[in-house]
């Protein structure tokens, strides 16, 4: 049986088609991009001047927007982190090099975010000033500036990397693994 996933590349390799389940963890990102320029928004009003009168009702709402995006992220990060890593890990190990990076920049952003969520759940917004505000919104600019970077490494070279190295039965058995989750 051919499997679908050739790789063809373009102009001095700058493009190359990805077989479907990692077209799809690339794919995933656009809307984890959408959620993360959203709240990234709200942390920019929160820690600026223009958003001084309204930074409570701004630190409420970057918590809902924080809350939809992990519920997002978390089955993206677990069909890379799960399944691709491991697979790829086979090939060219996991304590150093493209895996390590990728899950300490997943770890790292992860943190980031439950720091913020747990500052959430102990704060009183009645008592909290603008200054804690900043600060409790910093982490989540934290976890963005490390998201943005982190998916360009993955669509620009992990990704192609996995293309290249993943024989057609890995690329069979990522797809079948995808499906289950």
């Amino acid at each position: 049986m051919e499997h679908q996933c050739a790789s063809k590349m373009f102009s001095e390799g700058a493009n190359e088609v990805l077989c479907e389940p990692l077209a799809r963890l690339k794919k995933e990102h656009d809307p984890l991009r959408k959620h993360m320029d959203d709240f990234a928004l709200s942390v920019n009003t929160i820690v600026s001047d223009h958003g001084a009168e309204h930074w409570r009702l701004e630190l409420v709402d970057l918590e809902i927007k924080v809350d939809a995006f992990m519920k997002e992220l978390g089955p993206h990060s677990e069909r890379e982190e799960g399944v691709l890593f491991p697979m790829m890990a086979k090939y060219i190990g996991r304590t150093t090099g493209p895996i390590a990076v990728m899950e300490y920049e997943h770890d790292q952003a992860k943190e980031n975010i439950k720091i913020f969520q747990d500052s959430m759940n102990k704060l009183d917004l009645k008592s909290i000033d603008l200054n804690q505000a900043k600060e409790i919104a910093l982490y989540v600019h934290k976890a963005y500036t490390i998201l943005t970077d982190h998916f360009l490494k993955e669509e620009n070279v992990l990704f192609p990397m996995a293309e290249k190295m993943l024989s057609v039965e890995d690329k069979e058995q990522l797809a079948l693994s995808f499906g289950k989750l």
